[in-house]
């Protein structure tokens, strides 16, 4: 590089863009180049003969055009900058969304950090969703399965149709995963006497994890596919085709991460029965990618060992709830049907080392290569959600999920159900 190149500066994100666009030389097969261009693998092509640049492209060659000189000096005032910008993002979308936005019906939940869009057939609710997702805040829709076709979703359907299906079944009480014929959890479902047991008798609290996923959901559920297809939320964002779903439109070279869909079933009031809340289907965990989640159906089981549907909502009720949460709960024609616990990724660090603190006062080997969070090996309970409050500031965003809920978290949110 020049001397001159030397001295080029990026005092803002365009201008580190573009000066560095500039060193670029599009096409170039040197070892040294940041990327080369990409092309899309459409029929017509240009003079090298490849076929005609995708938007990438676009983006690069309109980065090039725009280059900065090297001799432009940084035209920002850092402190300026600074204290002209709004102090609290949330603050200012939750001002301003009552003008903007009066044609949506929506709320604001858990403490205003989380965005219920109560109408899900409208069409507009994607803008106010955009200024929410800006800042990676999870977002709840209701009512979709207003649009599913709901016998499909049915415990025996799934049964009769794949009972004959082998999975993986995880007992969530011990954590042991066993191989065997899906049938034997759905007959389970609803009907506690056909569950199965553990060696002090007790009734195993089983999940069917992850099945089907990927590809082998599309190929052994069409219509369950299509079904669920139709009826994702915000479809410019969720649909697999939707114009702002970036993962569908990534070009080929990049690793993608495992987009679904996949079915999580679990038998879920044993858990509420549980002493504390200690145990949970799903552990505290994070995704590697932004996920929506479906609750397509709530079965009741009946049988000794169990929680009425009154108990059920009683446990719901202790919970540090919302009050609109509340209010849903007394609604005769709502029906719960999870419990999450919600917490921001900034708070990631804080979690860990009180998960691990916590891992010492029991006696547990803390082994520097184990993370509690990638591990999932902890379901923080009521008391532990206290503490964790209490010691480390961290509040816990709890959302009861319905029938027909869907609840999108960012990358990263960590979350336990």
């Amino acid at each position: 590089p020049t001397a001159s190149q030397n001295n080029e500066q990026g005092s803002t994100l365009r201008d580190l863009l573009t000066t560095t666009a500039g060193k670029l030389r599009l096409g170039s097969t040197d070892a040294g180049i940041a990327f080369a261009p990409v092309y899309s693998t459409g029929t017509a092509s240009g003079k090298s003969g490849r076929t005609m640049p995708n938007i990438l492209d676009d983006i690069i060659a309109s980065v090039v055009e725009n280059k900065i000189p090297p001799n432009r000096a940084p035209k920002m005032n850092v402190k300026s900058e600074v204290k002209d910008e709004p102090k609290d993002d949330r603050k200012c979308i939750q001002d301003d969304s009552n003008k903007l936005y009066s044609d949506i019906q929506y709320s604001w939940i858990c403490d205003k950090h989380v965005l219920w869009l109560r109408d899900h057939k409208n069409n507009n609710n994607w803008k106010l969703f955009k200024e929410c997702w800006k800042q990676g805040r999870p977002v709840l829709v209701s009512g979709m399965h207003k649009k599913m076709n709901f016998s499909l979703w049915k415990a025996e359907s799934i049964s009769l149709d794949f009972g004959n299906q082998q999975a993986d079944i995880l007992n969530c009480k011990d954590s042991i995963i066993s191989n065997t014929n899906v049938k034997e959890f759905w007959d389970g479902f609803e009907d506690v006497s056909k569950r199965q047991k553990v060696k002090n008798g007790e009734t195993a609290l089983l999940k069917l994890k992850d099945w089907p996923s990927g590809e082998d959901f599309k190929a052994m559920m069409p219509a369950r596919y299509e079904d669920l297809l139709k009826s994702l939320p915000l479809p410019e964002y969720c649909s697999p085709e939707g114009k702002l779903n970036l993962a569908s439109h990534l070009p080929g070279f990049f690793v993608r991460p495992d987009l679904g869909p996949r079915l999580c079933s679990a038998y879920g009031e044993c858990v509420a029965a549980t002493k504390d809340h200690d145990i949970g289907t799903t552990n505290l965990h994070i995704e590697v990618s932004d996920v929506v989640n479906i609750l397509v159906y709530v079965g009741i089981a009946k049988g000794n060992g169990v929680l009425s549907k009154s108990g059920v909502l009683k446990k719901f009720e202790e919970e540090d709830l919302d009050d609109l949460l509340r209010k849903r709960l007394k609604d005769s024609s709502e029906l719960p049907g999870a419990l999450w616990h919600i917490y921001a990724g900034k708070d990631a660090d804080k979690i860990r080392e009180f998960l691990q603190k916590i891992a010492k006062e029991q006696g547990l080997e803390v082994l520097p290569e184990h993370d509690p969070i990638r591990d999932q090996s902890w379901y923080v309970n009521k008391k532990l959600r206290q503490r964790l409050l209490e010691e480390y500031g961290v509040k816990t965003c709890t959302v009861i999920q319905f029938l027909g809920d869907a609840i999108i978290l960012p990358a990263g949110a960590l979350h336990q159900v």
